[in-house]
C-alpha cells in the first residue's frame, strides 16, 4: 500500500535511506553521508512531498518529490528487485507527465533502475560537494 508520509515514519525512512545509500553509493565519503543524513531530517523530509510503500504495516520504500523531480527514491535492500521502486514511480507518474531525477554516475543500482524504467539522460555535471559526477535524467510518460 502506498500512503502519504507521516512524521512517525522518519526513523524508518532514515534507516532505509542509509542502508540503500550505503549499498548503492559506497563511493561517497563519510562526512558527505552524515551531512545528507542530517539534511534528510531537517530539510528534505519536511519540505518534500513524500509517499511511503508499506507492506504488512512495515515501510519498505519511499519516494520524495519536489515538483516533478524525484528528490529521493529508496527501497530497503532486502526488497530490491521486487517491484517496489517501479510501483512508487508508477504511482507518482499519475500526477506528473514528466519526471526528472539526478543520480550519481557511479551509482550502478540507481542508474540501472532509471535506465530500465525509460529515463533518458539530459546532462552530466560535477557536483562539488560530493566530488562526484551527477547525471540528470528525464522521463516522459
Amino acid at each position: 500500500m502506498i500512503r502519504k508520509y507521516e512524521d512517525k515514519d522518519e526513523p524508518r525512512l532514515i534507516d532505509i535511506w542509509y542502508n540503500s545509500s550505503s549499498l548503492a553509493q559506497p563511493f561517497l565519503d563519510d562526512a558527505f553521508v552524515e551531512k545528507v543524513k542530517k539534511d534528510m531530517k531537517d530539510v528534505y523530509l519536511p519540505n518534500a512531498e513524500t509517499w511511503v510503500f508499506e507492506e504488512n504495516n512495515v515501510v519498505i520504500g519511499f519516494i520524495s518529490m519536489i515538483g516533478n523531480e524525484i528528490g529521493g527514491l529508496f527501497v530497503s535492500p532486502d526488497q530490491h528487485s521486487k517491484g517496489v521502486g517501479t510501483t512508487l514511480v508508477d504511482f507518482i507518474g499519475e500526477y506528473h507527465r514528466e519526471l526528472e531525477v539526478e543520480v550519481f554516475k557511479e551509482n550502478i543500482i540507481g542508474r540501472g533502475f532509471y535506465d530500465k524504467y525509460g529515463f533518458k539522460m539530459m546532462k552530466e555535471y560535477f557536483h562539488e560537494e560530493s566530488k562526484q559526477v551527477v547525471l540528470r535524467m528525464k522521463f516522459r510518460g
